[in-house]
């Protein structure tokens, strides 16, 4: 896929994946992996710059597999914020899916 358009997304797909759990930043990783390829290195960026613009809050938990992990809990306006991408999106896709289907012809059947 391509790396702008992952790039684009992560940052919707972190705020819907934290809306109803919190989550540590490797699963996030393993999350999003499994439809799409990202590496690890995109997420921790990702999740620094949102923790400093107040959309997450961060605690720390044991973990039975290691050192204790960072768990990323979204705040009240990262899910007002995460709401807002939301609308954009489906605005945006149902755009983008328009001017696809008239440039391939798709809406002249």
């Amino acid at each position: 896929m391509n790396a702008q358009f992952k790039k684009g997304v992560l940052e919707l797909c972190v705020l819907v994946l934290t809306a109803n759990r919190d989550r540590y930043g490797y699963e996030l990783v393993a999350s999003i992996s499994e439809k799409f390829h990202i590496s690890e290195g995109s997420i921790y960026p990702l999740l620094r710059r949102l923790t400093q613009e107040g959309m997450f809050t961060t605690y720390l938990a044991e973990s039975q597999e290691g050192p204790p992990r960072k768990y990323y809990q979204l705040t009240e306006g990262g899910r007002m914020y995460m709401n807002d991408l939301i609308l954009e999106w489906h605005v945006f896709s149902r755009g983008v899916n328009r001017i696809i289907e008239e440039g391939l012809g798709y809406d002249e059947a």
